[in-house]
């Protein structure tokens, strides 16, 4: 059988393929937490696209490829995440032009939030394929058995492992976008201006914050922890020569409320990633490894 709409020439196959790339690009992201290693991969299934003979279904041929691509590449990403240096986090995308596919449900935007791709590290590539297929996708037991050559029962086995591993989510409720909003300003402004009261009040009792350089700069290697603490961390930060000079606006990352830092040339320098549970800061989660920001960086330049 043919592909749908395929005529004379290869103009077709490709047409079929960029449709459904946006999709397989969420997938691949969701799977590995990398921007750039889940671009590796839809390449890789487009070449193999291109390579193959007619497919009756392209979603789920498509869909088959590039989930068992991401699960090749999660057994080396693994070891390579044990070596790095410091917090691990996965890359920041902007997600305000739906770079990761519709985020209209608490649900969807959960599952692209750095909180939900963090706790994906403790599960097994193929638990997290499961998972992902199951809970980002929707798609049956019956299809995830297809795509991952499994028995259905086996599928449903996975996902209630993956289930208990990750936990129930953090909230379950329908965000204030511009509550978010106001609350992060005032957590900048805060920081900023050095006042120390205000920002523990912005903070919740066990807000932690991260800090992903990879190595590259100075930062704190352990996740920091507790209102008092992490608000001191903060205010030190903000005393550093280099903070003054840089442009902080903010944006939407990874489904949630963040912002995105621009030093003096306007470069990406760093993106915050801000989890906002009720009225609080509940996590501060900071990347500013250059190697992690490239994606960002692309998309910020395009707006």
């Amino acid at each position: 059988m043919d592909h749908p709409g395929v005529g004379a020439g290869e103009s077709a196959p490709v047409a079929v393929f960029e449709e459904q790339r946006p999709r397989l690009f969420g997938l691949a992201y969701r799977l590995l937490g990398s921007a750039a290693e889940a671009e590796d991969m839809v390449q890789e299934t487009y070449l193999r696209w291109r390579a193959a003979g007619p497919v009756e279904v392209p979603a789920a041929w498509l869909t088959r490829v590039t989930t068992n691509l991401c699960l090749n590449q999660l057994a080396s990403a693994r070891r390579t995440r044990e070596r790095y240096v410091g917090p691990w986090l996965p890359e920041p995308v902007l997600t305000g032009d739906g770079a990761l596919g519709p985020l209209e449900t608490v649900e969807q935007r959960e599952s692209v939030s750095m909180g939900l791709l963090i706790l994906l590290e403790r599960l097994s590539p193929v638990e997290r394929a499961v998972f992902v297929l199951r809970e980002a996708f929707g798609h049956s037991h019956a299809e995830i058995g297809d795509i991952l050559g499994v028995e259905e029962a086996h599928s449903r086995q996975l996902h209630r492992r993956a289930r208990a591993h990750v936990g129930e989510p953090r909230k379950r409720f329908e965000s204030d976008r511009e509550q978010h909003r106001r609350i992060v300003r005032g957590f900048l402004a805060a920081t900023l201006n050095g006042d120390v009261a205000a920002l523990e009040r912005l903070l919740a009792d066990d807000v932690v914050a991260w800090a992903d350089s990879g190595g590259t700069m100075t930062s704190a290697r352990r996740p920091v922890r507790g209102r008092s603490t992490v608000a001191r961390y903060l205010r030190g930060l903000s005393l550093r020569p280099e903070v003054a000079g840089l442009v902080l606006e903010v944006t939407e990352v990874n489904g949630e409320t963040g912002v995105y830092v621009r030093g003096q040339a306007g470069t990406l320098v760093a993106v915050l990633a801000m989890e906002i549970a009720g009225d609080r800061v509940a996590a501060v989660r900071t990347v500013t490894n250059p190697a992690k920001l490239a994606f960002a960086e692309r998309q910020f330049a395009r707006l």
